[in-house]
């Protein structure tokens, strides 16, 4: 239901990007990252607040490096600009929720993406989209901290260290913190 969400929102936005949406999927949305994050004990309160965030955030993504399932747009230079711009609404979402954790690992998590496109590496690529909402979700670990400074070294194990990171997070029986407001 989340991927219909966004196309409303998007729709109400109007202008090129809601000239640009195509019809969603039936039964497109799963347990993607977006999933992921608002399942986790800081989101609890607000966790449709940061699925649809997550989800405008993701779509600027696979807009810029992918198969973006919301927005279609033939021309790639018009691609890159909505793509920026529902990173912008997304981001923008989650600075009036006050989380500025979750802006940190937003931050982190785009920059170390475009570093593993470049790279043309998919697995990384997945890896940090799945780590950085387990880390918005659940709270960021040491553990986390250090594979995102693996994934910047270009370390082989960059994309192991992030699954490793995210299952231990997401399994740890320590407190997580109070949920963003």
């Amino acid at each position: 239901m989340t991927q219909a969400r966004l196309r409303d929102v998007l729709r109400a936005q109007g202008g090129t990007v809601a000239d640009a949406l195509v019809p969603v999927e039936p039964g497109a949305d799963g347990d993607g990252a977006p999933q992921l994050a608002a399942a986790g004990p800081r989101t609890a309160g607000r966790a449709h607040d940061y699925e649809l965030l997550l989800e405008m955030i993701l779509e600027g993504s696979l807009l810029h490096y992918g198969s973006p399932r919301v927005v279609r747009c033939e021309d790639p230079d018009l691609a890159l600009l909505l793509g920026d711009q529902l990173y912008a609404l997304g981001l923008s979402r989650l600075a009036e929720l006050g989380d500025l954790e979750a802006v940190s690992e937003l931050a982190d998590l785009i920059s170390l993406e475009a570093q593993a496109r470049s790279a043309c590496d998919d697995r990384l690529a997945q890896a940090v989209w799945m780590a950085g909402a387990a880390a918005i979700g659940w709270g960021p670990t040491p553990e986390h901290e250090a594979a995102k400074a693996l994934a910047r070294a270009h370390d082989d194990g960059a994309a192991e260290a992030l699954d490793a990171a995210r299952r231990a997070a997401m399994s740890a029986a320590r407190p997580r913190g109070e949920p963003a407001r």
